[in-house]
């Protein structure tokens, strides 16, 4: 059985932090229902280009493997009716919405706690559910730049700089997850669930972690560092080397030694300028020019083998396919295949959350409204007629010709996992 097998979470999500908080969840084995708005065409993250095709998209198949999907509209009032018959039986309503949203929507704790006093009740959106900008839509880049995360980033006579990645939508997904699972557990200890208010604003300042503290506490600045050096420990940075470029990190005095030994400068290592974190720091334009003079002599492979023989931590700045071709990344198995109609084999990263020995499993994102014959008639026990009426109200919205919705003269799907 795995861990997460016995948790059933109704997602109201879409694009990228609240999908990626649940497909954590699902990989782990929880249920994870998505509940995708018929008045939008379902999660938008199902149109992102490149490689996308109808109502699916590698985007999309990345952030909502292992997932179940119905297209239902919970502002309707049949649709409404269907919400709350599924939250009777679920543990968590995780939603990533703008902040005033969840209280327009009534899917807050007081909103459903008559219908399930242990229902858990997520909401993940830019600015939470109080507070002056609660109201307002936060995305990554945003947040990136209002958190200072891009004052931070770059050269220091560049421009402020945005992550490569969404690391605060990221950061924010783990954070929604961690959220739930706290959540559910107080619910299954004492019956009583309660609202989790995450958002993507607290979590890039919780971010700022031992810069904020420094800045808060003293004098200290934070700022821009040249070749992205640590703010305090020298060397910690990228050097450039005769063909490429390597990182090189000495968070303790032993890798200093370590390292003035393997370029053959023993000396430095007790060299008054360079002792300690003190004086490299105190001197570390200096120390970063000496040690760029020597590392631009030889290959990045060259200096990667004589440090690493050495016990110096160091590595290569990868290219992102350098980094998936790692015999490292293919030993931990972060590389996954699914199979998809349209797409055929799709490669995807695995999600690094690591329980027990069973290894995971993995299946293709659903097609919208997939699923509505597992979550109507196996799950709800709605017969056939009350379907039909569901189909043929507002509730479900236009779904794809593709995808069959259960009627009289249809049986429902089964709940096996469809691949």
């Amino acid at each position: 059985m795995r861990p997460l097998e016995d948790v059933r979470i109704l997602a109201i999500e879409q694009y990228g932090a609240g999908p990626f908080a649940s497909v954590h969840l699902a990989d782990l084995g929880a249920e994870v229902i998505k509940i995708e708005d018929p008045a939008s065409d379902g999660d938008v993250g199902r149109y992102v280009v490149p490689q996308q095709h109808g109502e699916d998209s590698l985007f999309f198949e990345t952030f909502n493997r292992n997932k179940r999907s119905l297209s239902l509209g919970i502002a309707t009032p049949e649709g409404r009716a269907v919400f709350e018959d599924l939250v009777k039986v679920s543990d968590v309503v995780h939603s990533n919405l703008r902040g005033d949203v969840p209280a327009k929507l009534r899917i807050r704790y007081d909103d459903l706690k008559h219908l399930n006093p242990a229902i858990v009740c997520c909401s993940l959106s830019g600015f939470g559910m109080t507070g002056p900008r609660s109201a307002e839509p936060g995305y990554d880049y945003i947040l990136q730049g209002m958190a200072g995360w891009m004052d931070l980033t770059g050269e220091p006579d560049g421009p402020p700089t945005k992550s490569g990645l969404s690391l605060v939508d990221y950061s924010g997904g783990l954070v929604a997850a961690m959220s739930m699972l706290t959540a559910l557990h107080a619910a299954r200890r004492d019956g009583v669930g309660g609202d989790c208010d995450v958002s993507l604003f607290d979590t890039a300042i919780a971010m700022l972690t031992y810069p904020a503290a420094w800045l808060l506490n003293g004098d200290f600045v934070p700022k821009r560092t040249h070749h992205s050096a640590h703010p305090s420990l020298v060397p910690f940075q990228i050097f450039p080397t005769a063909d490429s470029w390597l990182v090189v990190a000495c968070p303790k005095e032993k890798f200093w030694a370590r390292l003035a030994a393997a370029i053959d400068r023993p000396e430095w290592a007790t060299d008054p300028r360079f002792a300690d974190f003190a004086a490299r720091r105190e001197n570390s334009e200096e120390l970063q020019e000496l040690l760029t003079g020597v590392f631009g002599t030889r290959s990045a492979a060259h200096w990667l083998s004589v440090l690493g023989s050495a016990g110096v931590p160091c590595g290569p700045v990868n290219s992102v396919a350098e980094a998936l071709a790692e015999p490292h990344t293919s030993a931990r198995n972060m590389v996954v295949e699914t199979e998809h109609p349209y797409f055929g084999t799709v490669r995807q990263v695995a999600s690094p959350v690591r329980v027990g020995n069973e290894p995971p499993e993995y299946r293709r994102a659903p097609r919208r409204h997939e699923d509505a014959g597992y979550v109507l008639g196996d799950l709800l026990g709605y017969d056939a007629e009350r379907i039909a009426a569901l189909a043929a109200s507002a509730a479900f919205g236009g779904v794809p010709t593709d995808v069959d919705v259960p009627s009289a003269a249809q049986p429902f799907a089964t709940a096996e996992p469809q691949e």
